[in-house]
């Protein structure tokens, strides 16, 4: 299993780097607009939708964000989204984790299946949005889901007592969660000393003030976790293990990006708010 793990991150790390770093967006939101029509496609299928159905509504998602692409809409100012996407995750923190999995399953099925595929649209809105802010900036974003994953998973093994959720996501504690924000605390404080004046999410949310950085951060790091968590209870309520199988040793799409589902438009609400 390890083996294939490292295997599929190392195949899928030589696609999207250059992808990445290539000077224009185009690459870039071409691969992610194709893995938002793998993620529409999990999602459906999570939601009681058959295969036939569960693909042309991921077909149907990744040539609607084509359309809105080719018409101007990613050179928009979009302001207005990022807050209503900010406030539908909060609510859904509040409103989902709180009811449980039994609590989903009891949402009707049109709207559990529609507000998922608009949320995943709007991550992707919001990754290429990030991607035109400046590469320090997608990458300061990536990067603080992906320590705060790591540094909890570390601390959780080594210090974890306390379960967090432990109807949906048995493996999580309160011990990982803190050190997860302690991970991230970390690489925010290294990313300022070294470039204090770059165009990373961290020095855009200091320059609103240190009380206010450090509550953002607190903000980012909590709802990557409630996005983990969503997915974790939308699995459980469907019976399934993974979102699929498309990333061998992985799972799927959603079992990767489900933290930056809403960390991504969060951090845009934050910093053109």
């Amino acid at each position: 299993m390890l083996k294939q793990r490292i295997i599929t991150a190392v195949l899928l790390l030589a696609i999207l780097l250059p992808a990445l770093f290539y000077p224009s967006i185009e690459p870039f939101a071409v691969l992610t607009l194709l893995l938002i029509v793998a993620g529409g496609w999990e999602w459906a299928r999570l939601n009681g939708c058959n295969s036939a159905l569960a693909l042309g509504l991921g077909l149907g998602l990744g040539v609607l964000m084509a359309l809105i692409w080719f018409a101007g809409g990613l050179h928009l100012p979009l302001r207005p989204l990022w807050l209503a996407v900010g406030a539908a995750w909060v609510l859904l923190a509040v409103i989902m984790l709180g009811r449980g999995v039994q609590g989903w399953g009891a949402w009707p099925a049109g709207l559990r299946l529609w507000l998922g595929l608009v949320l995943i649209a709007c991550a992707w809105l919001a990754m290429v949005h990030a991607r035109q802010e400046g590469l320090d900036f997608l990458l300061s974003v990536l990067l603080l889901v992906w320590t705060a994953d790591i540094a909890a998973y570390f601390g959780g093994k080594a210090l974890g007592r306390r379960k967090l959720a432990p109807t949906i996501s048995p493996g999580k504690s309160w011990e990982g969660a803190i050190s997860g924000l302690l991970g991230v605390f970390l690489l925010a404080a290294c990313w300022l000393w070294v470039d204090p004046e770059g165009g990373s999410l961290y020095t855009r949310l200091w320059a609103l003030g240190p009380a206010l950085a450090v509550l953002s951060l607190v903000f980012l790091v909590a709802m990557s976790v409630v996005g983990d968590l969503v997915e974790s209870l939308v699995k459980r309520s469907a019976g399934a293990k993974d979102s699929s199988q498309l990333l061998p040793g992985h799972g799927g799409v959603l079992d990767r990006v489900d933290a930056l589902l809403p960390v991504l438009p969060l951090s845009m609400m934050l910093i053109t708010v």
